[in-house]
C-alpha cells in the first residue's frame, strides 16, 4: 500500500496536493503541515488549526489536582483486600507511576521539538502538566497504601525491579530513541501506549469500583482515564494531518505489537484473575480497544 495524504481540512492540504510523496523514500518534513518550519510558532493567534485548538481547550477545561481526590477511606478497604488483590493493584500502580514519566520524555524530547504548530504545542505543554499530575497521583497512592519501605522502593523502581513493567517501558522508550522511525510511526506508537498499554489496567480498576472498593483509587482512575482518552484522541487527530503516512500494514504491525505486550502483561505476568476478572475476556477487551484505535487511524479492524 502506498503512502497517502491525511484526511484533514482542505485548506491545509491544498498547497501539498500536487506533491507525489512516492518520489522519495525519505520522510520530508517540509511537506508536512505539522512539521515544516513555521516562523509564526511563537504566537497563538490567529488560530489556523481550530480542531487542534478545540482539543487544547477541552484538555484545559479538564484540569484537576491530586488534592481533589479523597483517600481517607481507601486504607480501610486496602486492609480488607485479599493478598492477591493487593499484589495486583500495587503492581499496576507501579507501572502507571513510571509510564507517565515516559510519555513526558517523548513529549519533551521529540514531539514538542518537532511540531511547529502553535495550537499543537499548547496541547503538548498542557499534556506534560497533566502527566505530572497523574504521576504524582500514582506515587501518592503507592505511598498511602504501602507501608513497608522495602516494598515501596521496589514499586517506585518498577522499571528496574519488575520485568513485566520493564518490557512495556522498553517498548515505549524504543520509539522515543528510534533514529529511523518517521514522526507518523512514532505518533502511532504513542497512541498505542496511551490507548492500549493503559486500557486493560484502567478496566481492572473500574472493576474494583463495580465491587464498591477503593473509592479514592477508582475516582482518580476516572479522571486519569478521561485524560488519557483525550491524549489518545489527540494523537489520532495529529495523525490525520500527516501527509506521508505509513502503510496500513505498518500501522497494524505497531498496534499488534502493543496488543501482544499488553495481553501478556494482564493475563500472564500480572493476570487479572488475581482480582476475580476473566483473563480471556480481558484479552478480547484489549483487542476491541485496539480495533477502535485502528479505525481512528483510518485502518480496518484486524483479528490480532
Amino acid at each position: 500500500m502506498s503512502r497517502k495524504f491525511g484526511d484533514v481540512d482542505g485548506h491545509v492540504l491544498k498547497e501539498f496536493q500536487n506533491i507525489n510523496v512516492n518520489d522519495s523514500r525519505v520522510f520530508n518534513k517540509e511537506i508536512e503541515p505539522l512539521l515544516k518550519e513555521n516562523i509564526k510558532r511563537f504566537v497563538i493567534f490567529p488560530i489556523e488549526f481550530p480542531d487542534i485548538w478545540h482539543m487544547y481547550k477541552k484538555a484545559e477545561a479538564s484540569f484537576w489536582t491530586v488534592e481533589e481526590v479523597d483517600l481517607s477511606k481507601d486504607l480501610e478497604h486496602w486492609e480488607r483486600l485479599k493478598p492477591s488483590e493487593r499484589h495486583f493493584i500495587s503492581h499496576v500502580l507501579a507501572f502507571f507511576a513510571a509510564s507517565d514519566g515516559i510519555v513526558n520524555e517523548n513529549l519533551v524530547e521529540r514531539f514538542s521539538q518537532e511540531v511547529q504548530v502553535s495550537e499543537a504545542r499548547c496541547f503538548y505543554g498542557f499534556q506534560i502538566a497533566m502527566e505530572n499530575v497523574h504521576s504524582e497521583m500514582y506515587s501518592l497512592l503507592i505511598d498511602t497504601y504501602i507501608k513497608n519501605p522495602t516494598e515501596k522502593h521496589f514499586l517506585f523502581n518498577a522499571i528496574e525491579t519488575m520485568p513485566c513493567v520493564k518490557k512495556k517501558a522498553d517498548w515505549a522508550l524504543k520509539w522515543i530513541s528510534h533514529k529511523t522511525a518517521t514522526f507518523a510511526e512514532r505518533v502511532v506508537a504513542f497512541a498505542a501506549v496511551e490507548g492500549i498499554f493503559f486500557s486493560g489496567s484502567f478496566a481492572a480498576i473500574f472493576w474494583l469500583k463495580k465491587r464498591g472498593l477503593m473509592p479514592g483509587l477508582t475516582f482518580s482512575n476516572e479522571l486519569i482515564s478521561r485524560d488519557e482518552g483525550l491524549h489518545c484522541d489527540f494523537a489520532c487527530l495529529m495523525f490525520k494531518y500527516v501527509v506521508q503516512k505509513p502503510t496500513e500494514d505498518e500501522i497494524c504491525d505497531i498496534i499488534k505489537d502493543a496488543v501482544a505486550i499488553e495481553q501478556e502483561f494482564l493475563t500472564e505476568a500480572l493476570p487479572v484473575n488475581l482480582i476475580g476478572m476473566n483473563c480471556s475476556l480481558m484479552k478480547k477487551y484489549i483487542e476491541f480497544v485496539a480495533d477502535r484505535l485502528l479505525v481512528e487511524l483510518g485502518c480496518k479492524k484486524v483479528r490480532i
